[in-house]
C-alpha cells in the first residue's frame, strides 16, 4: 500500500509542475496578444490605403497589361507560402495551416501545376523535413513578432521567381496559406492567391467610398511597376501580423485548456492519494489491534 501512495504522490508532483508551466504559458500569451492586436490594427490602414491606390490605378487605366495582373495561359509552377509558428503549445494552429496547404498542393497537382513550397516558421519547416518534402525557401525566428523587413525578406525571392525569365525558375502563381484572426476565440486557416491579381469589373461603389482621383506620371504601367511589389509585400506583412495574433490566441486557449485538465487530474489524484492513505492507516490500525489481541490471548493462556 505504501508503494501505491508514493506513486500517486509522484504523479501529483509531476502534474503540479505541468500545471505551473501551462499556466505561465497562458499568462505570457495573454500579455502578448494585446500588443499583437495593436500591431495588426496599426498596419491595417496602410494596407487598406495601398489596396485602394492599386484599385485606383487599375480602374483609371483603359487597358491594364501588367505581369502581376495578367493570367498566364498555361501555368506550370505555383509557389505556396505557408506561415507557421516558431514554437509549440498552440493547439491545432499549425495543423490547420498545414492541412489546408496539403489540400492546395493536391488541387494544384490536379491542375497539372507543380507546387513549390516556401515555409516561414520552425514548426512548418520541421514538418516538411520529417516527410522529406523539398522546400524552395524557408525562414524562421519572427513568427510571434514579425517586422516589415521580415516580410520583405520573404517577398523578394517570391517576386523574383514570379518575374524570372528562366523557365526553370519562374513561377506562374503565388498562393498564401496562413491563419486569419477573427477574434480571441476564433482563428481560421485561409488560402489566398496573391499573384496574379484577380481583377473584377463591377458597377457597385466600394464600401470605403469612391476611389481617390490620382494623376499618374509618367504612366499607369510605371506606377504599377513600383506599386505592386509593395502591395504584395504589404499583404504578406499583414498576413504575418494576423498569423502572430492567431498563434498567441491559439496558445492562450490551448494552455488554458491544459491547465484546467491538469487541475481536474490533480483533484482525482488527490482523492486517490487520500483513499490510499486512509486504507494504509486502516490496515496499520487493524494490525495493531490484532497484535494486541494476540498478546492478550497469549498472556491469558500462560496464566
Amino acid at each position: 500500500m505504501g508503494a501505491q501512495l508514493r506513486a500517486v504522490r509522484r504523479r501529483i508532483s509531476s502534474v503540479k509542475s505541468i500545471a505551473k508551466i501551462t499556466r505561465a504559458q497562458e499568462l505570457i500569451a495573454s500579455s502578448r496578444i494585446i500588443k499583437a492586436q495593436q500591431r495588426m490594427r496599426s498596419a491595417e490602414p496602410y494596407s487598406r490605403e495601398l489596396t485602394r491606390a492599386v484599385e485606383a490605378v487599375i480602374s483609371r487605366s483603359t487597358a491594364v497589361n501588367h505581369p502581376f495582373t495578367t493570367e498566364r495561359p498555361h501555368p506550370r509552377r505555383a509557389a505556396v507560402l505557408m506561415l507557421t509558428s516558431d514554437s509549440g503549445f498552440c493547439g491545432a494552429y499549425n495543423a490547420n495551416v498545414l492541412r489546408d496547404a496539403a489540400r492546395l498542393r493536391q488541387t494544384l497537382k490536379e491542375r497539372a501545376i507543380e507546387p513549390r513550397l516556401y515555409v516561414a516558421g520552425r514548426k512548418g519547416i520541421a514538418w516538411h523535413r520529417f516527410r522529406d518534402l523539398e522546400l524552395a525557401g524557408e525562414w524562421s525566428g519572427f513568427s510571434a513578432t514579425p517586422r516589415y523587413r521580415d516580410a520583405q525578406a520573404v517577398a523578394e525571392p517570391l517576386l523574383a521567381a514570379f518575374e524570372s525569365d528562366s523557365d526553370e525558375d519562374r513561377i506562374d502563381e503565388l498562393h498564401l496559406v496562413c491563419s486569419e484572426f477573427v477574434s480571441m476565440l476564433t482563428q481560421r486557416p485561409s488560402v489566398r492567391r496573391l499573384l496574379p491579381l484577380e481583377i473584377e469589373d463591377t458597377t457597385e461603389e466600394s464600401p470605403q467610398g469612391p476611389l481617390p482621383q490620382y494623376e499618374f506620371e509618367p504612366s499607369p504601367d510605371k506606377v504599377l511597376d513600383a506599386l505592386l511589389p509593395q502591395y504584395v509585400t504589404s499583404r504578406i506583412y499583414f498576413a504575418m501580423l494576423e498569423a502572430a495574433a492567431s498563434e498567441l490566441a491559439s496558445r492562450r486557449r490551448a494552455m488554458k485548456a491544459a491547465t484546467d485538465n491538469a487541475n481536474d487530474l490533480l483533484e482525482n489524484l488527490t482523492r486517490e492519494a487520500n483513499n490510499a492513505r486512509q486504507a494504509e492507516i486502516t490496515q496499520e490500525i487493524s494490525e495493531i489491534v490484532g497484535g494486541a489481541n494476540a498478546l492478550a490471548g497469549a498472556s491469558a493462556g500462560s496464566e
